[in-house]
């Protein structure tokens, strides 16, 4: 068990402050590959937002395909977390990231060539499942190449990094709309991960390691348990976001039937892990903080993904800002985001869950700030109220994202990485998915919507909150336990 006073970030038996004994000497160059792949997919996220405006007019898409658009994305990245990061532990992640990489390219283009919005929404789910064929590799490497100190700083390097994705999204998304037009500038925008994609494959090709010699494979990949935690997964969003295309009530019973199949879900996992290798190790829930760490993640994202949804949508559609203009405001939370997770990576191991916690409280009141600043200040000066109060929701993103992931994988064996990174990578992006629903599913004139909406994201980060508070609680009662 790691030193949870210290932060619960283990040495693994080397030496791990100030460096780790038979590391691989290109765990640093291998890392740059992994931040490429790791900006890449992210950048995918918020890039699309600023560009929905302009696809619901080339293509007449309504208003549930555009939010099909980014949580298809991000509900098929968390679908293939767990069966890739699996598959990356037994037969090697170099191939797997080469794999994820090239389809990754290949829907790009596809999404880019969408004639319609059910082109563009299938090729968006392919996008976002390759994305999570390259997650868990990235995540699984980090585990896998560096150790105690050097390992929360690779993780600050790549929740900087994704931080900066996100910032750059929308301002080069906005570039892209503002000198292409606005009728064709979206196709560019999703065209530009194509040569990002390729530069990582060719890098990863020469700096990630293969599959080490005499690695146990394992044969199953739990199909049935993939298609519950999908079917249970899409019954809870499919109301959520086509809410206002549905007549009638009874959608809602969805939910409570996503809330069923989900509960198999666990007892098939239950059932199938004495047997095999489950999509989802029930085990690694005995953890307390893996549990909480899993948790936070899943509430948290569900609120932090669907702020730039909301946030683009209100600026574009309800104060007519250009896609630019609307990336600049954006890329205040993001920037924040930057300036702080760098620093999260760094004094993680010193702080542990309490520097989470306190991320949570700034993301809290930065979100509370930004509502009342639409009401203040409106019109074409409500950017500079809004980007005040989100860059200091920013900086709390920053002390989020990667020391919660630092911490919840600090106690999983190097052997699980890959899918326990998977697992709580999942969380991530089922609680994005439903996020996105859930605010998309707020209606009326686009300032009530934004606020509505800006609501649902405060009570997800509250819930996040109230799990990072139980984990300090079980940390410092693991410290105070004899023995």
């Amino acid at each position: 068990m790691p030193d949870r006073s210290s932060g619960g970030v283990p040495a693994d038996g080397t030496p791990g402050r100030h460096g780790q004994m038979g590391a691989d000497p290109r765990r640093w160059k291998a890392l740059a590959v992994c931040l490429i792949a790791g900006f890449v997919t992210w950048l995918d996220i918020s890039i699309v937002n600023v560009a929905l405006p302009s696809i619901r007019v080339a293509l007449d898409a309504p208003p549930s395909a555009l939010q099909w658009v980014v949580s298809g994305y991000a509900f098929a990245f968390g679908l293939l977390l767990v069966p890739a990061g699996r598959f990356g532990d037994t037969h090697g992640r170099r191939n797997v990231f080469l794999f994820g990489a090239a389809l990754f390219a290949l829907a790009s283009a596809a999404a880019g060539a969408a004639p319609e919005s059910s082109w563009l929404i299938t090729a968006r789910v392919v996008q976002g499942a390759a994305a999570g064929v390259i997650a868990p590799q990235v995540t699984g490497l980090i585990q896998q190449l560096f150790q105690g100190a050097e390992r929360g700083r690779a993780f600050g390097l790549l929740g900087a990094t994704m931080s900066i994705s996100t910032a750059v999204g929308p301002l080069l998304g906005g570039l892209l709309i503002q000198f292409s037009g606005q009728r064709e500038g979206w196709r560019h925008v999703l065209h530009v991960s194509i040569p990002i994609s390729l530069i990582a494959m060719v890098l990863a090709y020469r700096y990630v390691p293969g599959r080490p010699a005499g690695k146990r494979q394992r044969e199953s990949m739990d199909p049935v348990g993939v298609l519950l935690l999908a079917a249970g997964v899409l019954l809870l969003i499919l109301p959520l976001v086509e809410g206002r295309a549905w007549p009638g009530q009874g959608k809602w019973l969805l939910i409570l039937a996503g809330a069923v199949v989900l509960t198999g879900f666990v007892g098939w996992e239950h059932w199938y892990g004495k047997r095999h290798d489950p999509i989802v190790d029930l085990s690694l829930f005995r953890r307390g903080s893996y549990a909480l760490g899993t948790l936070l993640a899943l509430l948290y994202f569900g609120g932090f993904t669907a702020i730039f949804f909301i946030i683009t949508q209100y600026l574009q559609e309800g104060l007519h800002y250009s896609a630019l203009r609307a990336g600049w405001v954006s890329a205040a939370f993001a920037l924040g985001s930057a300036l702080s997770a760098a620093l999260g990576g760094r004094v993680v191991v010193r702080f542990g869950r309490s520097l989470v916690v306190f991320g949570l409280v700034l993301v809290t009141l930065g979100l509370g700030a930004t509502e009342p600043a639409t009401r203040l200040v409106s019109g074409q000066n409500a950017a500079w109220a809004i980007a005040a109060p989100l860059f200091v929701a920013g900086v709390g993103n920053g002390l989020i994202v990667s020391p919660n992931q630092t911490l919840t994988l600090s106690a999983v064996p190097v052997a699980e990485a890959g899918v326990a990174g998977g697992m709580l990578q999942m969380g991530q992006r089922i609680g994005a998915s439903v996020g996105i629903a859930a605010v998309g599913s707020a209606h009326g004139i686009y300032a009530a919507s934004f606020q509505q909406a800006l609501l649902v994201n405060i009570m997800f980060v509250l819930a996040a909150l109230a799990a990072g508070v139980a984990d300090v609680f079980v940390e410092r009662r693991a410290v105070r336990r004899p023995g």
